[in-house]
């Protein structure tokens, strides 16, 4: 195990994202890729598909951090496993156990995407890094806003964006981040699209911030792209 990452944290991530996981994150011992890759090669496995899952774990396996806000706290640590697929539709693979006995497993799609799976597939972000990125994000608004507000189900379609920019870095698909002139909007639709239940979309409002709530010291400029 891994207590101190200061010097151990992916790079591609925003400083906000960094400082988040130096602080909060640390590094568990996972199984490793490579002691099952003939396992799945006999079991037809392309050896690109394990390629593609040791890379994951070279760059992420282990990591643990703070529950997520949504999605019953997220995967309780990186690892990748349990390859699922076809050349046609593409490779899925595990990115970390659930923490608690939800009815879908946390993925890694075939562009790299990270979301869940339950049957149906719904990215809830371009990027790993990007899943990072919006639990950062959600301990930074949570440390600086002045109320948080939650809406559910048909509410949210009601929320006005206009003014509204999307937070980049996130990264968003299902889930996405939105900045207004004083507060931030987190609208989650991952179990929505997975399990087919409009009901289950849920956003998070966080109002009341100044320039560093609404930011934490990104500006756009210093956003650049991911590695997958």
């Amino acid at each position: 195990m891994n207590l101190n990452l200061f010097n151990a944290v992916p790079d591609g991530l925003t400083q906000r994202a960094r400082s988040f996981v130096q602080a909060h994150g640390v590094k568990v011992d996972v199984r490793h890729v490579e002691d099952h890759r003939q396992w799945w090669l006999e079991r037809e496995i392309p050896a690109a598909v394990i390629d593609r899952m040791a890379a994951y774990e070279e760059r992420w396996g282990g990591l643990v951090l703070p529950p997520a806000s949504q999605y019953d706290g997220g995967p309780r640590y990186l690892e990748a496993d349990s390859p699922e697929g076809s050349e046609s539709e593409g490779w899925w693979f595990e990115a970390g156990m659930q923490r608690t006995a939800v009815p879908y497993g946390f993925m890694i799609g075939p562009s790299g995407e990270f979301g869940i799976h339950a049957g149906q597939w719904a990215p809830l972000h371009a990027t790993v890094e990007g899943w990072v990125e919006s639990l950062a994000l959600t301990h930074h608004a949570s440390m600086w806003a002045k109320q948080i507000r939650k809406v559910t189900g048909d509410d949210v379609d009601g929320i006005a964006l206009e003014g509204f920019e999307p937070v980049r870095e996130v990264m968003g698909l299902a889930d996405t981040w939105w900045r207004g002139a004083d507060s931030l909007i987190a609208v989650y639709t991952g179990e929505a699209e997975a399990l087919s239940f409009p009901r289950g979309r849920t956003a998070l409002i966080y109002s009341g911030l100044d320039e560093w709530g609404l930011r934490g010291g990104v500006k756009d400029s210093t956003i650049w792209g991911r590695q997958r």
